[in-house]
């Protein structure tokens, strides 16, 4: 393999969690790193999500989303201790697990966990209003506090020596013969060994001007945050496509709407809001004491077959994209961050 040379410069494209840990992957390989954010580091889907640490449903994920996810698991939990210990700010990992009402998915899912080698249990579990039930459990499901996780990567990436800069507006790609180049709101010039689009649901149109038409939708999502007593839920509770998610604090995260032909609205709609709350009035114990504290909407980067492109520009050599994570942006970073690095260096070595 070429050595990396010591003056080799990454310029990464976005802040969200996808931005970061490939920020950090391409430190720890060796190269001086500038991360560019359009607005505040953290403040898009990798905020707007609930940070479970899985697919949803694992057995009907892509298997390729599923490796990365797996890959990604196993670094978890010594990764938030080191984030706590160096930075101050813990992202409080937790293993929640997580209970399925949709008992129809059993046989699949059992087919899939001794594919997979993942546990799914069936259980009768007593959950809200809707008394014992039958259910899938799976113990090994974690969760994070992802603006937490954000903050906590947003301080170590710097601690690393990345260079993080925000609130840059709208950044632009253009061709320079066989090379990108970043363009700013200012019309300055950013120029690096090697640039990586990681703006989520932005990326295709960062992409579009260089001839790059990339399957990358955005997806609206709507999600509410209920204040409650710690212990009133003690797991993950999935059912329908939707979910509760328990906090240490007693906050209980509800999501999510699915909305593919919102484009980037983030406006919210208080139909929404009630129909996630009654959502989890079912779930939560009858009379639980909750109030409605926080509404927001964020947006995912969808693609076609639900995979992240993962990749280098089929004609410019330095430019890479890590992007179309959809809904398990936190549950891949890790592993896609590794992915993105391995990609960027075998192009290093290949190149003259």
């Amino acid at each position: 393999m070429k050595k990396l040379m010591p003056s080799a410069t990454a310029l990464v494209l976005g802040g969200g969690v996808i931005g970061l840990f490939s920020a950090l992957a391409l430190r720890r390989a060796g190269f001086q790193v500038r991360l560019l954010e359009r607005g505040l580091i953290g403040r898009q889907a990798s905020w707007a999500g609930g940070g479970i640490l899985s697919p949803l449903y694992p057995w009907r994920a892509p298997e390729p989303v599923w490796q990365l996810a797996a890959d990604s698991l196993l670094v978890y939990p010594e990764l938030c201790r080191e984030l706590a210990e160096a930075t101050g700010v813990d992202p409080e990992w937790t293993a929640s697990g997580m209970a399925v009402f949709d008992a129809e998915q059993r046989a699949e899912a059992r087919q899939w966990s001794r594919r997979a080698g993942a546990a799914v249990e069936e259980r009768d579990l007593a959950q809200g209003a809707l008394g014992p039930a039958p259910a899938l459990w799976l113990p090994w499901v974690a969760q994070v506090r992802n603006p937490r996780l954000c903050r906590a990567l947003h301080l170590f990436v710097a601690q690393a020596g990345v260079r993080c800069e925000e609130q840059m507006g709208e950044l632009r790609l253009s061709g320079d013969g066989r090379q990108a180049i970043v363009l700013d709101t200012r019309g300055d010039r950013h120029d690096a060994d090697v640039i990586v689009v990681a703006a989520g649901a932005w990326s295709t149109g960062l992409l579009r001007g260089l001839g790059w038409e990339l399957p990358i939708q955005p997806v609206k999502g709507q999600m509410i945050l209920l204040r409650g007593a710690p212990g009133l839920l003690g797991n993950i509770v999935l059912m329908k496509g939707r979910y509760l998610i328990p906090r240490r604090d007693g906050r209980i995260l509800v999501g999510s709407t699915l909305e593919p032909d919102a484009g980037f609205d983030l406006q919210t709609d208080p139909a929404a809001a009630a129909d996630l709350r009654n959502f989890a009035a079912r779930l939560l114990p009858p009379g639980a004491p909750v109030e409605l504290e926080r509404h927001w909407a964020g947006i995912r980067p969808g693609t076609t077959d639900g995979c992240p492109i993962i990749a280098a520009h089929p004609l410019l050599d330095n430019l890479y994209i890590n992007a179309g994570h959809y809904r398990n942006g936190l549950t891949l970073a890790p592993a896609s961050a590794e992915r993105l690095r391995d990609a960027v260096l075998a192009g290093v070595a290949s190149s003259p």
